[in-house]
């Protein structure tokens, strides 16, 4: 029998409330020992909470959730307890003489994904809404929350089936008649699948960006004015802005919200040959952090660009414009000091934003994970479009749609049969 588990829904501590959740199959029988009794389903009821010993442990709103019906798919329970770490630690150690236990990391969800009340993609956008720190992540987090990805992963589960039915049947069946059009039209279906998992995945790459945020690395000569754009840009004085060089002798990080993404600034060390040690290990670490960095604002008074070209987004960006000369190949040209040119330069880097982690209108892939796995499936249709014998393209397909499962938890290939049948009229 699974066990009965207790955790607190937020933080412990001197609060208004401590709600604390138990899911398992005791859950009922432990609130009722309680609360004298379980009140009825999903009604708010206020309760005296006794230990063992009938010691009045607080009064607190008990909520009842007999399974499936629940978060978890188990009979679940909500105590709405007074806050105070005396309270909710007295109401656990009367839970775990009752026989609970403390419950682990993700435990709750990972019972409503065993449940089937949530697949994985759902139970990650969980993590995702938690964690969201904008209004954008807040969104794309409720859209795969709600199913949306799962629905798209869904379709192409459902026509990688289809693939494989006709090509089960192609194989199966060849003394069936079937129409010459069935092996064409497969190959199409494998084509135009591919296609479309090249698109998820070039979109994804967005879709990862606005959950995990964009970096940008400021970066230049000594005294080309990092520090003082980190400082603008963030509106508060944040770095050491000082005439004498190599004042930043390490990466400085800094957060603002551009088109409603996260992006993490990084103030670097002057790019230069130094004898000093420190300054030396200060660039150092700059270049270092330059190649994780998914855009580059190389900065210049005089038109003499570092040399950082790393493949990453690049805007070159004059700066004192308000006392120095025009830089060749600038792309903005500001005064951090004066504010000339601000509007403009962060118009273009809310445009790089944008296109880096911007909102598509269509479900994207949002970890590592969900590429991982659309690769591997995109890698199979690829080797079944290229095999020799239609076998081994039945395989390929069938590793597919394996894969294709991996994203959601959900894999079943005993449908593969039903749907030969469903769409064929063999041996009629």
């Amino acid at each position: 029998m699974r066990e009965t588990i207790y955790a607190p829904a937020g933080l412990v501590g001197r609060t208004a409330l401590t709600v604390l959740r138990l899911s398992g199959p005791r859950t009922g029988e432990m609130v009722a020992a309680l609360a004298g009794g379980l009140p009825a389903p999903r009604v708010a009821s206020l309760r005296s909470l006794r230990d063992a010993a009938g010691r009045v442990l607080d009064r607190a709103l008990v909520l009842w959730f007999p399974g499936p019906r629940s978060y978890t798919g188990e009979d679940c329970a909500e105590l709405h307890l007074h806050g105070g770490g005396a309270v909710f630690h007295a109401v656990s150690e009367a839970l775990t003489a009752l026989g609970a236990r403390p419950a682990e990391a993700g435990e709750f969800t990972r019972r409503a994904v065993l449940e089937g009340k949530l697949d994985l993609l759902e139970a990650e956008a969980t993590l995702d809404l938690i964690e969201a720190e904008t209004d954008t992540q807040r969104a794309q987090a409720l859209r795969h929350l709600s199913g949306e990805m799962s629905g798209v992963a869904e379709a192409w589960r459902a026509s990688l089936l289809r693939l494989l039915a006709h090509q089960e049947a192609l194989i199966d069946f060849p003394d069936e008649d079937l129409p010459p059009e069935v092996d064409a039209a497969l190959r199409d279906g494998i084509a135009a699948l591919r296609g479309d998992f090249a698109r998820a995945l070039a979109e994804g790459a967005r879709g990862e960006k606005l959950r995990s945020g964009v970096t940008i690395a400021i970066v230049g000569a000594p005294n080309a004015g990092k520090s003082t754009l980190l400082n603008a840009l963030c509106r508060r004085d944040i770095a050491i802005v000082s005439p004498i060089a190599g004042t930043t002798r390490d990466v400085l990080e800094a957060r603002i919200v551009l088109e409603g993404v996260p992006v993490t600034l990084l103030d670097t060390a002057g790019l230069r040959d130094t004898v000093d040690p420190i300054e030396a290990e200060g660039v150092r670490r700059a270049r270092a952090r330059l190649q994780e960095a998914d855009m580059v604002l190389a900065l210049s008074e005089d038109g003499a660009w570092p040399d950082v070209s790393d493949g990453s987004v690049m805007l070159h960006v004059r700066t004192k414009s308000d006392v120095s000369s025009a830089a060749v190949g600038a792309d903005v040209a500001i005064s951090a000091v004066s504010g000339a040119g601000m509007t403009e330069l962060l118009t273009a880097l809310s445009l790089h934003v944008r296109n880096l982690a911007g909102v598509s209108a269509a479900p994207t892939l949002t970890r590592a994970r969900h590429r991982a796995v659309l690769l591997a499936a995109e890698a199979q249709l690829e080797a079944a479009e290229h095999a020799e014998w239609p076998e081994l393209r039945g395989e390929h397909l069938r590793q597919a749609m394996r894969d294709i499962g991996r994203l959601t938890g959900m894999v079943d290939t005993e449908e593969v049969l039903g749907s030969i049948f469903g769409e064929f009229c063999i041996g009629k």
